[in-house]
């Protein structure tokens, strides 16, 4: 795909990995819708990255059929998703609560199939599209306390094997992208301790964002099924 032909809805996109691959699209000549919760914090970043705000919860069936419908309206052509939107909560299992498993579930699994869900309906009716779906290492190896956001993500991996294997014969592509620890908001959302923003040796948002636009640019005649992305030597004491 020609990058200039990328129309592209980014869930979670007003931070993050999120933010960051909606601006490298758009500065290699795509067009982007992103979404999010935070009404302001959505517009702020559009405004600056020059990307389209719709506010939106992709936990919510309304919501999610809005965003997509309102994206393929101001998009017109529109081919992509990028399924970031996503949180964690962590707690040993004796210390988890229903509450919790619910919140981080609606956004991470039902939201991401919501969203992927009215998104399909489109790309199938067009003949074509790309689904790049966000997980996480901790998708394939759970970790203590990781009850809630690990369970997210392995049934995150089961959702993109069973979509690839629907939509593969209806010319759509879905990808996963396997991050492991990134230096964004995430940890302080998630109530853990994170390193240093500006340490050298950990992964940024930006080398998600170009992971998932070298997936989206090969050609639509082949795809890359699965890309995870470890940092090369990470070290919390980097100066």
């Amino acid at each position: 795909m020609h990058p200039s032909s990328i129309r592209a809805l980014v869930t979670g996109g007003s931070s993050g990995i999120g933010r960051a691959t909606a601006e490298l699209l758009i500065q290699r000549g795509g067009r982007v819708v992103i979404t999010a919760r935070n009404e302001a914090a959505l517009r702020t970043t559009a405004s600056r990255i020059g990307a389209v705000p719709v506010t939106g919860d992709v936990g919510n069936e309304d919501d999610a059929r809005r965003v997509v419908a309102t994206t393929i309206a101001e998009l017109g052509d529109f081919n992509v998703l990028i399924n970031n939107a996503g949180f964690g909560v962590f707690a040993p299992l004796v210390d988890t609560t229903a509450d919790m498993m619910r919140r981080v579930w609606e956004t991470n699994v039902l939201g991401a199939l919501l969203i992927a869900r009215e998104s399909a309906r489109h790309f199938v009716l067009q003949g074509g599209g790309s689904i790049v779906n966000i997980a996480s290492t901790a998708g394939s190896r759970g970790t203590a306390g990781g009850s809630a956001y690990c369970s997210s993500k392995f049934a995150l991996t089961g959702l993109t094997e069973c979509w690839r294997a629907e939509l593969r014969p209806k010319n759509v592509r879905v990808m996963q992208v396997n991050p492991s620890e990134v230096l964004t908001e995430f940890a302080a959302t998630a109530g853990r301790p994170g390193s240093r923003p500006d340490n050298p040796t950990k992964l940024h948002a930006a080398d998600i964002a170009h992971t998932i636009a070298s997936m989206l640019e090969m050609d639509d005649r082949g795809f890359v099924t699965d890309a995870t992305v470890w940092a090369t030597n990470p070290r919390d004491d980097a100066r």
